[in-house]
């Protein structure tokens, strides 16, 4: 099954644009289903407003950051391993996904991305 999953998907990790800084492409979980797709991509401490989704084509585009909103003057950090930076994640889709409808929703650090087939 995972041999027939990349034949579909192709997870590319390139910019849509160049931007500065360190960047990081979070994991995401794809699924077809008999209306459409649902793709799930792990964006634990991202606020829904540092968020883009963009379609075109067969390409499902989603860009944003996550801010350390815990910093402050005078903190000094004892370890520090979570990544605050611009992230991005490309999917390419076997057909055009253009017309469909997309909902999303975050649950548990997931954000979760519906694209229902056009009518």
């Amino acid at each position: 099954m995972a041999r027939s999953f990349n034949r579909q998907f192709q997870f590319v990790g390139s910019s849509k644009d160049v931007r500065s800084g360190q960047l990081w492409y979070p994991a995401a979980d794809v699924f077809q289903t008999p209306d459409g797709w649902v793709v799930k991509v792990e964006l634990a401490g991202v606020s829904a407003e540092d968020i883009e989704i963009d379609i075109q084509g067969n390409v499902l585009y989603i860009a944003g950051c996550r801010r350390d909103r815990s910093c402050a003057a005078g903190v000094s950090y004892q370890q520090m391993e979570i990544t605050y930076s611009n992230f991005e994640k490309t999917l390419r889709f076997p057909a055009a996904i253009d017309n469909a409808r997309v909902e999303h929703e975050f649950e548990n650090g997931l954000l979760i991305i519906t694209l229902k087939k056009g009518e």
